[in-house]
């Protein structure tokens, strides 16, 4: 089997490559007209920029992997300033994409947590259709809209789990089809666990993004043995190899917290399980250190015992 590693958003070792500059809705009303649509560009431009930047570090470290940031355009939701902002960067948009497609990189978008559908409160559900509609437009201009992932998680309980649920599932029915074709659900580490996530994907024929780190500060009743080969089977409705998040705990009094680093003991017991499955995976690093976190998990497990390194960011066992 292969593992393949990727990491979130930011690759820390280049010198300032955020993709994430931003420009607050404070700041933009204190510029006039001119300034507004000026500084709106400015920074857009900068975060596509940096993006690139970004995918060529993957591509020279052999990192196959890497989640977007969402906040490469800034105000893009705000009800007051929603904005066009991929028809003036038609070339960049695309120049991204067509490196996306050319190396068969594996990309995602992962919004807030407060893109969620279980409210009870129609603006939120409202507020939610919009930013994955964000998320959605970017794929578009990327041109690879049909190969990008939305990743979200279910939401909030508000007192009663299965209301909640119930809304979820209602709720969900005004997202666009071609978007909740491109989404995924994560289990969280509070509220709905991976075993109920799961049932949520199975009911709607959606692929389940399991984290392991999650999983372990909200424990499902079934066993992860047990739950890993469904898991797995969620991905089939979309062709593509099951991934799965990442992380360990900051220390034990901040479990749900991230560490800066993957430790490796801390996720073998996974991996053990992973390898008895025998089937491809992909991990999406989501430790502080970020792209330095995924190369080092690569270089800990190639010191393993039947483990053997086949690229710079992919394993096989």
């Amino acid at each position: 089997m292969k593992i393949r590693l990727g990491y979130v958003s930011h690759a820390i070792s280049l010198w300032d490559a955020s993709p994430a500059k931003t420009l607050t809705y404070t700041r933009y009303q204190q510029l006039s007209a001119s300034e507004r649509v000026e500084k709106l560009l400015e920074v857009t431009r900068l975060n596509l920029r940096h993006t690139l930047r970004m995918l060529y570090y993957n591509l020279a470290h052999e990192i196959e992997l890497y989640r977007f940031s969402s906040s490469i355009v800034p105000l893009a939701t705000h009800p007051e300033v929603r904005w066009d902002f991929t028809t003036p960067f038609e070339k960049e948009w695309r120049e991204i994409g067509d490196l996306v497609k050319k190396n068969h990189l594996r990309v995602s978008f992962h919004p807030n947590q407060f893109t969620l559908f279980t409210s009870p409160k129609q603006s939120i559900t409202e507020n939610a259709v919009i930013d994955m509609t964000y998320h959605y437009q970017m794929f578009e201009a990327m041109g690879i809209e049909n190969q990008g992932l939305i990743n979200i998680h279910i939401g909030g309980a508000y007192g009663d789990k299965a209301a909640a649920l119930s809304r979820f599932y209602q709720n969900l029915t005004t997202l666009p089809a071609p978007i909740k074709k491109v989404m995924t659900l994560e289990n969280d580490d509070k509220t709905y666990t991976a075993e109920e996530t799961l049932w949520v994907c199975e009911k709607e024929g959606i692929p389940l993004v399991f984290d392991y780190h999650h999983h372990m500060a909200n424990l499902s009743r079934t066993s992860l043995e047990d739950l890993l080969p469904r898991i797995f089977e969620t991905w089939s409705t979309v062709g593509v190899i099951p991934k799965i998040h990442i992380s360990s705990p900051k220390n034990e009094k901040e479990f749900r917290s991230h560490a800066d680093f993957v430790d490796s003991e801390f996720i073998m017991p996974l991996v053990n399980l992973l390898r008895e499955l025998g089937k491809d995976v992909d991990f999406m690093i989501e430790a502080k250190a970020k792209d330095q976190a995924a190369l080092k998990l690569v270089e800990d497990l190639s010191k393993l015992r039947g483990f053997k390194r086949v690229s710079g960011a992919s394993l096989e066992i």
